[in-house]
Formats: structure tokens, C-alpha cells, sequence
């Protein structure tokens, strides 16, 4: 990997951490895993398939997670945590 596709790779996983840290401490959302579309996933694979978001390749995968309204994630067909 050459230095601009690592310093590229840091700056998107900032940028994710960040938003992760803002929805959590928003206290009305929560992860779900398994409702996500491919692409809009938003953030890392529980498998560590990928490290950021948007890298989801398959719908309503139970590894990809997306914050939704807290107290919604099961009425969608999701799940809390991640499928072992």
C-alpha cells in the first residue's frame, strides 16, 4: 500500500470512528446487524471483513450493522448482536 492509499485508509477510519462516537452518545440509537443494504452499512463487519463504512457487498448481511431508533432494530428483522 503506497502512502496516499494508507493515509486515505486512516483519514476514512476517522471519519468513522467520530460518527460512531456521536450516534452512541446520542443515547436514542443502537446497533443492528443484518438490516443494511450493500453499500450503506455504517461502519466496520463484525467479522472484520472491512474497516469502515459503505463496504457492506450484500443485503441484510449479519455481520454489517447500521444505527437505527433505539427500540426498532428487532421490528426490522435485525438483531442486537452479531450472528456467531
Amino acid at each position: 500500500m503506497n502512502k496516499r492509499n494508507a493515509l486515505l485508509a486512516t483519514a476514512l477510519a476517522a471519519v468513522c470512528a467520530t460518527g460512531a462516537v456521536h450516534a452512541q452518545s446520542s443515547g436514542d440509537k443502537e446497533k443492528c446487524f443484518g438490516v443494511s443494504k450493500a453499500g450503506q452499512n455504517d461502519c466496520a463487519s463484525a467479522t472484520g471483513a472491512h474497516s469502515c463504512a459503505g463496504q457492506a457487498k450484500k443485503d441484510n448481511d449479519p455481520n454489517e450493522w447500521k444505527y437505527v431508533a433505539k427500540g426498532t432494530c428487532e421490528k426490522m428483522g435485525g438483531k442486537i448482536t452479531a450472528s456467531k
